[in-house]
């Protein structure tokens, strides 16, 4: 069979998640939670389609729809089985433009699109193989998980043959560590409470209530106003306890010293982390708040743009937890790199997942994180927020705080039809 890629369709697909002040935070006080939607279309009888995204906030996603469609169309003609078969190379062909590389490299509208069409070329490889993509990755010998990284400018931190040996390492206890995973899960932190646009009542409540789930991390969104900081930390602090952890994030609003000087404001109600202090290129700032603010670890990633400025953030001492993002790199091999790297300096990651979509695809990373990595769940747990999972056909499943396996075969991307009809922008009916 030499089923090949026959066609791209892509959607414009947004969430008005602003009606409610969801997903509210000091930088984005009223987003719709949008994804730029891509489905690769083939003529295998078996696979007719693969799905991938990447996410943003409203308004803009127009643009990043655009540019999949021009990244896209580099897959087109591909055959499926070379795709499945060498995914590194995938990715490096879809990055292999020369004249798009200009508009990049590696950062902006491209580097989003680039995300969505690698996560739908492993949803692909997934599909074909039968597995959850997190399986697909687990089962890898080092070789080939090595191969899926573009080494070229990570050379000077980590080697293939440093990152071989990590990975080799890993290797004995892969069975059991999946297995624990299969019956416990992998634990989770909640930001649903914590929602920058809530009222104080609002905040009691859904504090109560994630105490009554069950949830023993739950996180703030800071950075507006410290006043109303201490009187949210103190409310949150109040309802949990002293025992549950308790981090804040500031969603990049703030300067180095101001970044410095609300965390000492905030200090008395015991901050696990400070996530975002300040501008996510600031290498340099990130190492002084972090210097400035220990014990409390600095957390940072989700709009860290590419694997360069996480070595540099690693090799500057700049964040105690590791918060990459499945949309914001370009893709699954891009996120293994960082893996790699964070595993190699003994930094924990515990990605970015406050969006739509964002909670399915980065469960596959921990759990391949802690198999095939890391092999640790020490300070680590992944980001769950608790709204539109219905519109997918693999929604995360949460017991007791923790994420559990997906099964499904693919990278849980796949959204309804009808819901993309229904949220498709400006067209569909929750817009028109």
């Amino acid at each position: 069979m030499n089923a090949r890629i026959v066609d791209i369709e892509t959607v414009d697909l947004r969430f008005p998640t602003s009606r409610e002040l969801d997903g509210s935070d000091a930088m984005n006080p009223a987003p719709d939670y949008s994804a730029a939607y891509v489905v690769l279309h083939t003529d295998h009888p078996e696979v007719p389609e693969a799905h991938g995204f990447t996410f943003t906030c409203g308004r803009g996603n127009e643009l990043v729809v655009a540019a999949i469609r021009v990244v896209a169309e580099r897959a087109r003609g591909m055959a499926v089985q070379e795709i499945a078969d060498d995914l590194g190379g995938f990715a490096r062909h879809l990055a292999a433009d020369s004249q798009l590389r200009w508009l990049g490299p590696d950062k902006g509208v491209l580097h989003l699109a680039t995300a969505a069409v690698v996560n739908a070329g492993w949803d692909l490889a997934g599909r074909l193989a039968g597995k959850p993509v997190w399986k697909l990755l687990a089962d890898m010998p080092p070789e080939a998980i090595v191969d899926l990284v573009d080494w070229r400018y990570l050379r000077d931190e980590l080697s293939p043959g440093a990152a071989l040996d990590l990975l080799k390492r890993a290797e004995p206890g892969r069975a059991e560590r999946e297995a624990e995973l299969l019956h416990r899960g992998y634990p989770a932190y909640t930001t649903s409470a914590g929602w920058l646009g809530y009222d104080d009542a609002k905040l009691r409540r859904l504090c109560e209530q994630a105490v009554a789930d069950g949830w023993d991390s739950i996180k703030l969104k800071v950075g507006a106003d410290l006043a109303d900081d201490q009187r949210r930390c103190a409310i949150a602090r109040e309802v949990i306890g002293p025992d549950r952890k308790l981090m804040i994030d500031a969603n990049q609003t703030l300067g180095v010293d101001e970044a410095i000087n609300w965390h000492r404001g905030l200090a008395e109600y015991d901050i696990h982390w400070f996530e975002e202090p300040t501008s996510p290129d600031d290498v340099l700032g990130h190492a002084a708040i972090q210097r400035a603010i220990g014990p409390t670890r600095v957390a940072t990633g989700e709009h860290g743009q590419n694997a360069v400025l996480f070595k540099q953030f690693l090799q500057a001492g700049a964040l105690g937890i590791c918060q990459l993002d499945a949309c914001r790199l370009a893709g699954v091999n891009e996120a293994v790199a960082v893996l790699l790297l964070s595993a190699a300096r003994g930094v924990p990651v515990c990605p970015h997942a406050g969006g739509v979509g964002l909670c399915e695809l980065v469960q596959h990373l921990s759990i391949f994180d802690y198999i095939a990595v890391s092999g640790s769940l020490e300070n680590r747990m992944v980001e769950y927020v608790d709204h539109l999972h219905e519109h997918f056909l693999d929604p995360v499943r949460v017991r007791e705080a923790h994420y559990l396996p997906p099964q499904r075969p693919g990278y849980s991307a796949e959204i309804h039809r009808e819901s993309l009809r229904r949220f498709s922008f400006p067209d569909g009916a929750e817009w028109a």
